[in-house]
């Protein structure tokens, strides 16, 4: 049985249409990211899920048990927000008990949740401090903290890193991972941040324009985008998408031709290929600045991005195409410089005239 179902859920704010028939199911212990821009939908869904707001239409159900008609404090969901929203004057033990005393649990079951919660979170010496002694880190733990002891069926978590910075951002996101392995719940993280959403997810929800645009694991997502925009939006830097014109190329796989005249040999089946208008993708991993052999085609360099281990190349065809490519960590290029690049045409993508993706066979 499905841990969170969803069934055709409809939002507006007004005359604004904030959802539109979305569905999902999600698995018992699963790990889901929901990922989009802001405004696509993705925090409404979540606070629809958690009470917080009121669906137009559709029905939400968990572990079998619709929900949808429950007060939030019924539904066996616990929400973290963005804001920790911790109370100053109060110690970590009293924030986190906060909301037990108050459903009138006993004292003696409070204590013990607390300190199973602190042992969970690795936060027992912080117990006795009060938020103003903490970190920013240690207090996002403090909000999760005291949704844990609820014991809920199912976390709820609204951009839990955004309010950090990059360092304590990065490790605290190790510790969600590490997290997930000790709690027995299912997991949904609101984020706009992919990094976040392909590190720590099993499945993520890719949102834009109210509706689900694609949902996969990580690594399909980006390798395997269901179309432009979802090829766009995963990826960093983000794919080259570019016209081509299709060409007979004497096998089953399509062949295509860019606006500079390059001929890119693909592996997506011509069979099933969209009719009309194609757009090749290219991710910057394969469009590589060419050091011998026979480049496929040449690019004005306007940017180079010195990573260490790689540099990106942001180049401009002759015909005025923009392409993102990658270069050795010690690439001595520079702006206006003259380059040859590989195109590794079987990595290649291909997006119909609606925006499809068509993919090489999966192996």
């Amino acid at each position: 049985m499905p841990s969170l179902e969803l069934n055709g859920v409809r939002k507006s704010f007004g005359a604004t249409p904030v959802l539109d028939d979305v569905s999902l199911a999600l698995e018992a212990r699963e790990f889901i990211a929901f990922l989009g821009p802001s405004g696509s939908g993705k925090s409404t869904l979540l606070r629809i899920i958690a009470g917080l707001e009121t669906a137009d239409a559709g029905e939400v159900w968990l572990e079998g048990k619709r929900i949808d008609t429950l007060p939030p404090g019924q539904r066996g969901v616990a929400m973290v927000f963005q804001h920790y929203a911790l109370y100053p004057h109060m110690t970590v033990r009293e924030n986190m008990a906060f909301g037990l005393r108050n459903a009138r649990v006993p004292r003696d079951e409070i204590n013990s949740l607390v300190e199973d919660a602190a042992r969970v979170l690795e936060m027992g010496e912080l117990l006795e401090r009060k938020p103003d002694q903490l970190s920013g880190g240690q207090r996002q733990r403090v909000a999760i903290g005291r949704a844990i002891v609820k014991r809920p069926k199912m976390f709820l978590l609204d951009e839990p890193l955004s309010n950090l910075d990059a360092a304590l951002r990065l490790r605290t996101r190790v510790e969600l991972a590490q997290l997930r392995q000790r709690v027995d719940a299912a997991m949904i993280m609101v984020t706009h941040d992919q990094a976040e959403a392909m590190t720590l997810a099993d499945r993520i929800v890719v949102f834009n324009d109210r509706r689900i645009q694609q949902v996969a694991s990580p690594m399909e997502i980006y390798s395997r985008p269901a179309n432009t925009f979802v090829a766009r939006f995963v990826g960093s830097p983000a794919m080259t998408l570019a016209p081509v014109t299709q060409v007979d190329g004497g096998d089953g796989f399509a062949t295509v031709r860019l606006g500079d005249g390059t001929i890119l040999r693909t592996q997506v089946p011509r069979a099933g290929l969209a009719d009309g208008d194609l757009q090749v993708g290219l991710r910057p991993e394969h469009v590589r600045v060419a050091h011998g052999g026979e480049p496929a085609t040449t690019a004005t360099v306007e940017l180079v991005e010195r990573l260490g281990e790689r540099s990106i190349i942001y180049a401009r065809l002759k015909d005025g195409l923009p392409v993102t490519g990658e270069d050795s960590g010690i690439s001595s290029l520079k702006v206006g410089d003259e380059v040859g690049l590989m195109i590794d045409g079987a990595a290649a993508h291909l997006f119909g005239p609606d925006g499809t993706g068509f993919h090489r066979q999966a192996a």
